[in-house]
């Protein structure tokens, strides 16, 4: 067979191939999708795998409540199939950032069907009873619809509303709902629904990472259960672990509010101080996305050590303790139980 025949016949071979496999000519590129912050970016990517990729607007060590979105974020939310939200007025940013990008895509407020915690004005903890009271939200204009029956900001300082928005801080909620699987469950249908073509592997995907958390959270429970009735009062930077508190029986004191925007009182401190000093309190914990000279401060006057770094509001980088939200939730556990058991 001469050259220019054996050319031919491998051109020939290879054209009817293509017929035969258009998939493996013309693979699926995976849909772009946009998650707020890093939280809940490693929860989309764990659901959506291979078939999505996902840009994270505040990323690891990044703090969401003062974020302000650039250019890049809003040419990535221009281009998304779906945009993940945290809800519960957490991106108090994040409608001006969908009107200057003319997102088309589908918006999906993660949170939604979760019993959130209420926040009044005047709480300065969240305790074991943070729940009591919960009430059901649906949308992300829930809080502000709490404002408005009353013709003012009760928040005055930053963007938060009625409701804690910390909610992935418990992996399964203490009074009826599961917080991470009710994360995970809406990003699912939502992956679903955006991309049917493999929402099997969606929920296969899903199935094993519910059954990580599940598993982790009888871990966390057993780890806190352990410790003493007299140490189990958390001192953090700012309020962002009440739901934490009322899933694995602690109090959490703090003398910043929800939002990292807002700034501790003078009287607020000093009853801190009082209440450290009265009650015997070890160790306090400082945040990554925090400023920490108050905390400073406060150990400085009481003679309480830092007790360790706890991940509120975003991950770690890759090589730290807490690059993946699992991670996250065994390293803050991991780091109170050592702190306080001791």
């Amino acid at each position: 067979m001469t050259p220019r025949r054996t050319l031919l016949k491998s051109a020939a071979a290879a054209f009817a191939l293509s017929l035969a496999t258009p998939a493996l000519v013309q693979a699926k590129e995976p849909i772009p999708i946009v998650a707020t912050f890093s939280i809940l970016g490693d929860m989309v990517a764990r659901i959506g795998g291979e078939h999505v990729a996902v840009t994270t607007l505040v990323g690891p060590d990044g703090d969401a409540h003062v974020y302000q979105p650039t250019p890049a974020d809003a040419r990535a939310v221009s281009t998304a199939d779906v945009l993940f939200v945290n809800g519960l007025e957490f991106e108090g940013w994040i409608d001006r950032l969908i009107d200057a990008s003319d997102f088309g895509g589908t918006r999906v407020v993660a949170t939604t069907g979760i019993e959130a915690i209420p926040f009044e004005e005047g709480d300065d903890h969240h305790d074991e009873h943070g729940d009591d009271d919960h009430a059901e939200h649906g949308h992300d204009d829930h809080a502000k619809d709490k404002h408005d029956e009353h013709g003012h900001d009760d928040h005055a300082g930053h963007d938060h509303g009625a409701f804690d928005p910390h909610a992935w801080q418990s992996l399964e909620n203490a009074v009826t709902l599961e917080n991470a699987v009710t994360y995970v469950d809406n990003i699912t249908a939502a992956l679903a629904q955006a991309d049917p073509a493999n929402a099997a592997d969606y929920y296969k995907n899903r199935a094993a990472y519910v059954a990580e958390i599940e598993a982790l959270d009888a871990e966390l429970l057993a780890l806190m259960q352990a410790l003493p009735e007299n140490a189990r009062t958390v001192v953090t930077s700012h309020d962002a672990f009440g739901y934490f508190a009322a899933r694995y029986g602690l109090t959490f004191e703090a003398p910043i509010g929800l939002s990292t925007e807002s700034e501790a009182s003078a009287a607020d401190v000093a009853k801190l101080i009082v209440q450290i000093r009265k009650e015997k309190i070890s160790a306090v914990f400082v945040e990554t996305i925090t400023d920490n000279r108050l905390m400073e401060q406060i150990v400085r006057e009481t003679g309480a050590q830092i007790g360790g770094t706890l991940y509120s509001d975003a991950l770690s980088g890759p090589d730290g303790p807490a690059s993946t939200y699992l991670d996250m939730m065994r390293h803050n556990a991991t780091t109170l139980s050592q702190a306080l058991g001791s």
